[in-house]
Protein backbone atom coordinates (compact mmCIF):
# COMPACT_ATOMS: atom_id res chain seq x y z
CA UNK A 1 0.00 0.00 0.00
CA UNK A 2 1.60 3.41 -1.11
CA UNK A 3 0.16 7.06 -1.90
CA UNK A 4 0.92 6.42 -5.68
CA UNK A 5 -0.71 3.30 -6.17
CA UNK A 6 -3.82 4.56 -3.95
CA UNK A 7 -3.67 8.13 -6.59
CA UNK A 8 -3.92 5.60 -9.40
CA UNK A 9 -7.10 3.62 -7.87
CA UNK A 10 -8.48 6.81 -7.41
CA UNK A 11 -7.97 8.08 -10.85
CA UNK A 12 -9.23 4.13 -11.97
CA UNK A 13 -12.64 4.87 -10.58
CA UNK A 14 -13.10 8.68 -10.13
CA UNK A 15 -13.33 11.02 -13.33
CA UNK A 16 -15.61 13.71 -11.61
CA UNK A 17 -12.56 16.30 -10.61
CA UNK A 18 -14.98 17.38 -7.79
CA UNK A 19 -14.85 14.30 -6.23
CA UNK A 20 -11.46 13.83 -6.67
CA UNK A 21 -10.33 17.41 -5.10
CA UNK A 22 -12.64 16.03 -2.16
CA UNK A 23 -10.79 12.89 -1.91
CA UNK A 24 -7.29 14.58 -1.84
CA UNK A 25 -8.25 17.58 0.38
CA UNK A 26 -9.51 14.64 2.91
CA UNK A 27 -6.28 12.87 2.57
CA UNK A 28 -4.20 16.17 3.10
CA UNK A 29 -6.47 16.46 6.03
CA UNK A 30 -5.80 13.24 7.50
CA UNK A 31 -2.23 13.41 6.64
CA UNK A 32 -1.69 16.43 9.13
CA UNK A 33 -3.58 14.31 11.72
CA UNK A 34 -1.67 11.75 11.80
CA UNK A 35 1.22 14.14 12.12
CA UNK A 36 0.12 16.01 15.05
CA UNK A 37 -0.67 13.05 16.87
CA UNK A 38 2.04 10.73 15.86
CA UNK A 39 0.05 8.23 13.61
CA UNK A 40 1.76 7.14 10.06
CA UNK A 41 0.92 9.95 7.58
CA UNK A 42 1.26 7.36 4.89
CA UNK A 43 -1.64 5.12 5.86
CA UNK A 44 -3.74 7.87 7.18
CA UNK A 45 -3.45 9.85 3.97
CA UNK A 46 -4.35 6.27 2.30
CA UNK A 47 -7.58 5.96 3.90
CA UNK A 48 -8.35 9.82 3.14
CA UNK A 49 -7.64 9.69 -0.04
CA UNK A 50 -9.68 6.32 -0.90
CA UNK A 51 -12.70 6.83 1.45
CA UNK A 52 -15.02 7.80 -1.36
CA UNK A 53 -12.98 5.94 -4.45
CA UNK A 54 -16.63 4.05 -5.32
CA UNK A 55 -18.53 6.68 -4.54
CA UNK A 56 -19.14 7.69 -8.35
CA UNK A 57 -19.73 4.01 -9.42
CA UNK A 58 -21.80 2.50 -6.13
CA UNK A 59 -23.25 5.96 -4.62
CA UNK A 60 -26.26 3.40 -3.39
CA UNK A 61 -26.12 2.86 0.46
CA UNK A 62 -26.61 -0.42 -0.04
CA UNK A 63 -23.14 -0.25 -2.10
CA UNK A 64 -20.96 2.63 -1.35
CA UNK A 65 -18.42 2.00 0.47
CA UNK A 66 -19.06 -1.59 0.45
CA UNK A 67 -18.23 -2.53 -2.73
CA UNK A 68 -15.03 -0.59 -2.37
CA UNK A 69 -14.01 -2.55 0.56
CA UNK A 70 -14.00 -5.58 -1.76
CA UNK A 71 -11.66 -3.96 -4.34
CA UNK A 72 -9.67 -3.46 -1.62
CA UNK A 73 -9.25 -6.59 -0.24
CA UNK A 74 -8.93 -8.04 -3.54
CA UNK A 75 -5.87 -5.22 -3.98
CA UNK A 76 -4.39 -6.46 -0.92
CA UNK A 77 -4.94 -3.08 1.34
CA UNK A 78 -4.82 -4.14 5.14
CA UNK A 79 -7.88 -4.53 6.96
CA UNK A 80 -7.34 -1.32 9.35
CA UNK A 81 -7.45 0.57 6.45
CA UNK A 82 -11.15 -0.76 5.03
CA UNK A 83 -12.36 -0.84 8.03
CA UNK A 84 -11.50 2.82 8.57
CA UNK A 85 -13.25 3.50 5.32
CA UNK A 86 -16.02 1.25 5.96
CA UNK A 87 -16.98 3.15 9.38
CA UNK A 88 -16.89 6.59 7.78
CA UNK A 89 -20.39 5.56 6.41
CA UNK A 90 -22.96 6.39 8.93
CA UNK A 91 -25.55 3.80 7.96
CA UNK A 92 -22.85 1.08 8.38
CA UNK A 93 -22.12 1.98 12.37
CA UNK A 94 -23.82 -1.19 13.09
CA UNK A 95 -21.56 -3.34 11.56
CA UNK A 96 -18.49 -0.70 11.48
CA UNK A 97 -18.69 1.60 14.46
CA UNK A 98 -15.87 4.42 14.83
CA UNK A 99 -14.02 3.02 17.21
CA UNK A 100 -9.95 3.69 16.70
CA UNK A 101 -8.60 7.54 16.36
CA UNK A 102 -7.92 6.85 12.70
CA UNK A 103 -11.43 5.98 11.91
CA UNK A 104 -13.06 9.01 14.40
CA UNK A 105 -10.79 11.41 12.03
CA UNK A 106 -11.92 10.22 9.15
CA UNK A 107 -15.54 11.47 9.88
CA UNK A 108 -14.81 14.55 11.34
CA UNK A 109 -12.74 15.39 8.01
CA UNK A 110 -15.16 14.14 5.37
CA UNK A 111 -17.60 16.77 5.75
CA UNK A 112 -15.13 19.50 7.27
CA UNK A 113 -12.92 19.78 4.39
CA UNK A 114 -15.87 20.13 1.79
CA UNK A 115 -16.86 23.61 3.69
CA UNK A 116 -13.24 24.44 4.50
CA UNK A 117 -12.54 24.54 0.46
CA UNK A 118 -15.54 26.41 -0.40
CA UNK A 119 -14.88 28.95 2.08
CA UNK A 120 -11.12 29.31 0.76
CA UNK A 121 -13.12 29.33 -3.07
CA UNK A 122 -14.79 33.00 -1.91
CA UNK A 123 -11.49 33.96 -0.10
CA UNK A 124 -8.69 36.05 -2.25
CA UNK A 125 -6.01 34.68 -0.72
CA UNK A 126 -7.06 31.50 -1.13
CA UNK A 127 -7.01 29.06 2.26
CA UNK A 128 -3.08 30.52 3.04
CA UNK A 129 -4.96 32.59 5.75
CA UNK A 130 -8.23 31.41 6.17
CA UNK A 131 -9.33 30.76 9.88
CA UNK A 132 -11.40 28.73 11.86
CA UNK A 133 -14.02 31.71 12.84
CA UNK A 134 -14.27 31.94 9.13
CA UNK A 135 -15.25 28.31 8.66
CA UNK A 136 -17.68 28.42 11.37
CA UNK A 137 -19.11 31.76 10.30
CA UNK A 138 -19.52 30.26 6.79
CA UNK A 139 -21.03 26.52 8.59
CA UNK A 140 -23.87 29.32 9.93
CA UNK A 141 -25.18 30.21 6.16
CA UNK A 142 -27.48 27.57 5.79
CA UNK A 143 -27.32 28.72 2.20
CA UNK A 144 -23.31 28.10 1.47
CA UNK A 145 -21.97 25.03 0.52
CA UNK A 146 -25.04 23.41 0.44
CA UNK A 147 -24.01 19.82 -0.23
CA UNK A 148 -22.16 19.96 3.23
CA UNK A 149 -23.96 17.92 5.24
CA UNK A 150 -23.84 20.31 8.54
CA UNK A 151 -25.34 17.32 11.04
CA UNK A 152 -22.29 15.33 9.61
CA UNK A 153 -19.79 18.57 10.47
CA UNK A 154 -21.37 18.44 14.11
CA UNK A 155 -21.64 14.34 14.93
CA UNK A 156 -17.95 14.92 13.80
CA UNK A 157 -16.88 17.79 16.18
CA UNK A 158 -17.15 15.32 19.56
CA UNK A 159 -15.43 12.37 17.85
CA UNK A 160 -12.54 14.64 16.73
CA UNK A 161 -11.62 16.71 19.87
CA UNK A 162 -13.25 20.02 18.25
CA UNK A 163 -14.69 22.65 20.66
CA UNK A 164 -16.95 24.14 17.70
CA UNK A 165 -20.23 25.75 19.32
CA UNK A 166 -22.72 26.27 16.45
CA UNK A 167 -25.98 24.86 15.97
CA UNK A 168 -26.29 21.81 13.64
CA UNK A 169 -28.72 22.17 10.14
CA UNK A 170 -28.56 19.11 7.49
CA UNK A 171 -28.76 19.66 3.83
CA UNK A 172 -27.35 16.62 2.29
CA UNK A 173 -27.72 12.89 2.84
CA UNK A 174 -23.63 12.55 2.42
Amino acid sequence: MNRPDAYALLCEYVSDISLRRHCLSVEAAMRAYAQKLGHDEETWGVVGLLHDFDYERWSEPADDPLRGSEILRAKGYPEDVITCILSHADYLSDRYPRRTVMEKRLYACDEITGLVTATAILRPTGIGDLTAASVKKKMKAKGFAKGVNRDDVVRGRPTSGSNWTTTSSSSSTR
